[in-house]
């Protein structure tokens, strides 16, 4: 029988370094406290690094059925308040609601052109109720999502984790370009966007400690303030408009259900599923905390309630956010508490839309140069996953290979699905779902399906004893018996190490 006991975690540098910073360090290292200062800054860090992406998907729909100023206020509002709902129960979990880690959950783009098709053939109630049904069909289904978990081990978390991040280089750039027609930068632009980088990187260099975690938040700040200096910000916007809104439930009518729709919508959740897998999984690996198929289920149906109650509230499907992955890479900061603080920051926003007004004055080149960073740590994050992966044959390196190909041709080429059926071209346009369904049918062909010549981790060489090998994460370097061949094998002088889940496996 196998079961996993939680490495030990902590030791006397990193204890006296929690009592610097207020921080305390559990077991579980998404359990760290954090004094209130500390939760709040580096939950603030959080939301400015995904606002642009929250407001973008019902600003977008909106405008396409011809929605007044007042109205599109209305949708953001309740976009900003769902997410932060939303995010309040991925990170404290209510029940079997929410994977209790430092996951941000904000409004979806995967279904943004979707709902604008049928908002602009049907209207806003018939895009609410597809939601709440795709709501409905999700919760069913994620326990299937889940039980998938044990098909990823390193070879395939570590090629989707890099995708995640190749995929959001492009929005970075998309930030700095301005939604100018050419797609060139402005000279202004471009030069925002480099003094906003080179502050994060200069802080990144010289803050001392906990200081150097807010490199990112300095630069959003100090990026804006270079940009007021040279005239770039309208502050005249803040003042327009309501100062409190609470909403008002149902505003554009009842929910009307359609069968196409909502046929259209259960594929779409299937897509958001799919890449909630990913991102919660990149989470874990990134935090060093193991996610198992409960965890992983429990979190699947965080996303999944958000398109149940979004649409009461005049609000879209959410999913989690790959934008703050790479955050949380950067920073180290693993407390899922400071994102259940950013949750709350987001609640306050949508109550209070003269906040979010103030945080929209941010420059999107400014967003553009700190999210380079940002983005660029994510798939860094994927390649240290990669580093775990013995390439010693060829087999993990063509599942490398393939799956970040078909991740990058929807970036590359983005009509290249377009003669598709529009069920599969919906669910290819995302480039981490084609990476992530290449990669595990890959993994399962060439190491877990074909048993009769299947081989340790890829490397040509036989199988170690069975009970040291798992037939569903060949890809990883588990740990072995002292006298395992394999290479990168502890010697026989040395003690166990741990999984690369950050636990330890005992038979």
């Amino acid at each position: 029988m196998r079961f996993k006991i939680p490495a030990q975690r902590g030791n006397a540098t990193t204890n006296a370094a929690s009592s610097t910073t207020g921080a305390t360090i559990p077991e579980r290292p998404e359990d760290e406290t954090l004094t209130p200062p500390l939760l709040v800054t580096y939950g603030l860090q959080h939301i400015l690094a995904m606002y642009a992406g929250v407001i973008t998907p019902p600003l977008i729909v909106g405008a396409a059925v011809g929605l007044t100023t007042a109205e599109l206020g209305i949708l953001v509002s309740a976009a900003l308040l769902v997410s932060g709902l939303a995010t309040l129960l991925q990170t404290i979990g209510v029940w079997r609601f929410g994977a209790q880690l430092p996951v941000v959950i904000g409004i979806s783009f995967v279904p943004v052109g979707t709902m604008t098709t049928i908002a602009q053939d049907s209207g806003l109630p018939v895009v609410f109720g597809a939601a709440i049904a795709s709501g409905v069909f999700g919760l069913a289904v994620a326990p299937f999502f889940a039980s998938l978990v044990r098909f990823f081990p390193p070879v395939v978390t570590g090629s989707v984790i890099t995708v995640i991040g190749i995929s959001l280089i492009p929005v970075a750039a998309g930030w700095i370009v301005n939604e100018a027609e050419d797609g060139v930068p402005a000279p202004g632009d471009m030069g925002l966007a480099a003094a906003t980088l080179l502050i994060v990187l200069v802080l990144a260099r010289v803050l001392p400690g906990v200081w150097n975690r807010m490199a990112i938040l300095g630069g959003l700040v100090l990026g804006t303030l270079v940009a007021a200096s040279l005239g770039r910000i309208d502050f005249g916007e803040v003042a327009e408009g309501p100062v409190f809104s609470f909403g008002q439930p149902l505003y554009f009518g009842a929910p009307e259900f359609q069968f196409a729709a909502i046929i259209t919508m259960c594929i779409v959740m299937m897509v958001i599923l799919t890449e909630g897998v990913a991102d919660i999984l990149a989470v874990g690996e990134i935090v060093g905390t193991p996610v198992n198929a409960r965890r992983l289920a429990d979190g699947l149906r965080a996303d999944a309630s958000a398109s149940l109650f979004g649409p009461l509230l005049n609000s879209f499907p959410a999913s989690t956010f790959s934008q703050n992955v790479g955050l949380i890479a950067l920073t180290r900061v693993k407390s899922r508490y400071v994102v259940a603080t950013g949750g709350l920051i987001l609640i306050v926003l949508g109550l209070f839309p003269i906040l979010g007004r103030v945080v929209a004055t941010i420059p999107m080149p400014v967003l553009g140069g700190a999210g380079l960073v940002l983005f660029g740590s994510v798939a860094a994050a994927g390649i240290r996953t990669l580093g775990k992966v013995n390439f010693d044959s060829n087999l993990n390196l063509v599942i490398v290979a393939v799956s970040i190909g078909f991740g990058v041709i929807p970036i590359a080429a983005p009509e290249f699905y377009d003669n598709f059926p529009n069920w599969l071209a919906t669910v290819l346009h995302s480039g981490i779902v084609g990476a992530a369904i290449v990669a595990l049918l890959l993994n399962l062909v060439f190491n877990v399906l074909v048993r009769g010549s299947r081989t340790a981790a890829g490397t040509g060489k036989p199988s170690p004893d069975p009970a040291h090998h798992d037939p569903a994460n060949p890809g990883q370097d588990q740990a072995r018996p002292a006298s395992a061949p394999s290479g990168g094998a502890p010697a026989a002088d040395s003690p166990p190490r741990p999984a690369p889940d950050g636990t330890t496996d005992h038979d």
